[in-house]
């Protein structure tokens, strides 16, 4: 089953031909980082001029990688939530089109899901392996910042959550303070590498690290904004030298992976999850990648590392996600809405072992 997925729920227009949920024929991404650095942060009505100037000519940048005529796909997904609404309504507007130029089958996804679902878009046989359930999925990106549990009958609940920044705009917002530009996260990827993490003692929200015990009711949840007001008060009125820089930033990005990483082990053991999975924007981290796959491994805990190329916002993790839902027969509506908000229900993960919609 041929099925191309768009996305435009940021600043990423992107388009992909994925057969059977995981052969990715294509993935074409046009990005905007450029366009958006010099405001430090994604404008939505910016974002969504230029989706409109992409998204023709990405859709058939990777229908013509695949080799396939729109009328000969089996379906569509689009991203259709959650997202910045004036991005979304661009690639639905397309996506409509398509289908009712075509008459093929179409459905709006899930983002979040989307971004769990890029874990395993090269290692299918996992989701068919009744071993590999509960998942605990680690969805950490620019928006998001979730444990969520997946069962085997595609039953999800999100465990853990933050309650103000998600790890990438902790990372974004750092990178403002310090003056080291947009995206902030790769920025400080590379720059802690040069540094000494334990230079700086940066608080870690939410772990009880001060003796102050944590709330039941957020064991699982995630604060980054007392790290963040921690690093302002740190370099406030201060002169870095490099080295003082590569220590700050190092010892910045040790504190919130740290926190991401205890967090999602502790709840791995609570829940009895067979797998962990890391996924989203800033799984891409190399620090935090490698201190999940330690800290695993320590607890004998099977991890699964979304490939960099997949991390992302792209539109494999759409058309390989949506394969899912049009097999088992959904199909919406041409007045499907679009949502900025990530749903409190997030429904059936349909490619759980046992998923039925």
């Amino acid at each position: 089953m041929y099925i191309l997925g768009i996305e435009s729920s940021c600043d990423e227009t992107a388009a992909s031909v994925v057969v059977d949920g995981h052969q990715v024929l294509s993935n074409v991404i046009s990005s905007q980082i450029k366009l958006h650095a010099a405001y430090g942060g994604v404008i939505p009505e910016l974002a969504a001029r230029e989706h409109l100037k992409n998204v023709y000519p990405v859709v058939e940048a990777a229908l013509r990688e695949a080799n396939l005529k729109p009328q000969e796909l089996d379906g569509l997904a689009v991203t259709s939530h959650p997202g910045l609404i004036p991005a979304l309504l661009v690639g639905n507007a397309y996506a409509k089109g398509l289908v009712a130029a075509t008459g093929i089958p179409y459905v709006g996804v899930n983002h979040f899901q989307g971004h769990l679902y890029a874990a395993f878009l090269e290692h299918p046989e996992l989701l068919a392996d009744p071993a590999s359930y509960p998942i605990l999925g680690v969805v950490v990106s620019g928006g998001h910042t979730a444990l969520v549990l997946v069962q085997e009958d595609g039953r999800a609940k999100i465990v853990g959550t933050t309650l103000d920044d998600a790890a990438g705009e902790a990372l974004d917002k750092a990178a403002k303070i310090l003056n080291l530009g947009y995206p902030g996260g790769p920025i400080i990827d590379r720059l802690a590498k040069l540094g000494n993490e334990n230079k700086y003692d940066f608080p870690r929200g939410l772990i009880g690290a001060a003796g102050k015990p944590v709330p039941a009711e957020h064991k699982y949840d995630f604060s980054f904004s007392g790290v963040k007001t921690s690093l302002l008060y740190q370099v406030r009125d201060r002169v870095l030298s490099d080295s003082e820089l590569n220590d700050v930033v190092a010892s910045y990005q040790a504190a919130v992976m740290g926190v991401l990483v205890t967090k999602a082990t502790m709840a791995a053991r609570d829940f009895g999850a067979k797998l962990v999975c890391l996924c989203g924007g800033v799984a891409c981290n190399s620090y935090l990648r490698a201190a999940m796959k330690d800290a695993c491994e320590k607890r004998g805990m099977n991890l699964l590392l979304t490939p960099p190329k997949y991390c992302t916002d792209n539109a494999a993790m759409i058309g390989g996600l949506g394969y899912h839902f049009i097999k088992q027969g959904k199909k919406d509506l041409l007045d499907m809405p679009v949502s900025a908000r990530l749903p409190q229900d997030l429904g059936i993960f349909p490619f759980a072992r046992n998923a039925k919609l």
